[in-house]
């Protein structure tokens, strides 16, 4: 994309924006590829960062050939935008592959925990209730694998529906879920379809709800229709107006949207890495800002205290986390340990690390060009405590 127009090969496109090399240029610029709805900051109420850079020269974290320095671990794993602050404020930040600190970046999967913030203020609330029926709140959903499912079991990724969470097939429900949510071409012959008109498709069982810990991305673009009906409002103005303006983010944020609008809150949420962080020490501050209680204390002690661990053990996810000791909680996960951390992540090497108690932030925005890959997750949550401790 560095020529106007690009040559052919060079241009990224819907077809291979989340591919490697065109994922680099692509998630920096996911508004120009997909549709999407801005979430609006306020700039006269912008939480401000002071930066007290620390030296992390001796900073090592140990990888599968030895212990590297901190440099060695963003090239290693395709960083595009690092933050780290400790007690509120910055002491590391480093950006690459044209990213500064005013681009907005794709979260992928890290989206989902953003719509666990806002479930929680609207649980507070009593906008929503975590133990209604989804069918409650969509009665489209009749016929569907989710009768039966209440919010909760779609809030911890504990709904019995069959679909298979695998980024690298080619066919079956997850390509037409791509498509439906604009993140895919339609091929030829193809209806043009959408997000809500999906959830038919999703009828099929895979085991009781309320059992294992079972990722399905749409479980959240799911929440995320669920909450619009429970609030009457958009999704996009419903996180700004929420969380994004009273957090005091820097910059708006933005959600991809289908053809008729329905955002993909699975994965679709882009924000500046620094807004990023500034989300994990809403967390820190026990979620709030001065006077204003933005996310209730006691969703955000649930957050770290929740979640249910011999479910996670008989999950999908333990075989990319072998032998770490990690629940999962309302669109989050807690690594336990004595000083337990608070993180988020998504495909591509997104992450948000929270340790509470010891007051660090870490935010990270990625490009690698494969979507999961075990030694860089296992190596990432190593270096986040290593960074912990080393702070510490």
């Amino acid at each position: 994309m560095n020529e106007f127009p690009p040559h052919a090969g060079e241009q990224v496109t819907l077809a291979n924006w989340r591919t490697s090399p065109f994922c680099q240029w692509g998630f920096q610029h996911v508004r120009e590829i997909v549709p999407s709805a801005d979430i609006a900051n306020d700039p006269d109420n912008v939480h401000p960062l002071d930066a007290v850079p620390t030296n992390l020269a001796d900073f090592r974290v140990e990888a599968d050939d030895g212990a590297i320095d901190l440099d060695a671990y963003l090239d290693m794993t395709v960083t595009d935008g690092f933050v780290v602050l400790h007690r509120g404020r910055i002491v590391a930040e480093q950006y690459a592959h044209g990213m500064t600190a005013q681009t907005p970046h794709i979260l992928m999967s890290v989206s989902k925990s953003m719509l666990g913030l806002l479930a929680g203020i609207l649980i507070d609330r009593g906008i929503l209730d975590d133990q209604a029926l989804a069918t409650d709140y969509v009665p489209e959903l009749a016929g569907t694998a989710y009768v039966g499912a209440t919010v909760r079991h779609l809030l911890d990724m504990r709904a019995g529906v069959e679909f298979n969470e695998d980024y690298l097939i080619t066919t079956g429900p997850i390509i037409d879920y791509r498509k439906a949510t604009n993140w895919n071409p339609l091929e030829a012959g193809d209806t043009p379809s959408d997000l809500r008109s999906f959830f038919s498709q999703l009828s099929q069982s895979d085991g009781p709800h309320d059992g294992r810990f079972h990722y399905v991305s749409p479980n959240t673009d799911l929440m995320a229709w669920i909450i619009e009906r429970a609030a009457g409002q958009r999704y996009a103005d419903l996180m700004s107006e929420l969380l994004w303006r009273p957090m005091g983010a820097a910059s708006s944020a933005y959600i991809t949207v289908d053809r008729l609008g329905a955002p993909r809150a699975a994965g679709g949420m882009c924000m500046t890495t620094r807004d990023l962080a500034r989300v994990g020490q809403l967390l820190v501050d026990g979620g709030r800002r001065g006077e204003e209680q933005i996310v209730p204390q006691a969703w955000v002690d649930d957050l770290s205290d929740g979640g249910d661990a011999p479910a996670w053990n008989r999950g999908d996810f333990v075989e990319h986390f072998p032998d770490l000791p990690i629940r999962y909680r309302s669109k989050w996960y807690t690594l336990d340990g004595a000083s337990p951390i608070l993180f988020c992540l998504g495909i591509h090497g997104q992450y948000l690390f929270v340790d509470r108690a010891n007051q660090v932030v870490i935010a990270k925005h990625s490009s690698r060009g494969t979507p999961l890959e075990d030694a860089h997750e296992t190596l990432t949550i190593r270096m986040a405590a290593a960074l912990r401790d080393f702070l510490s």
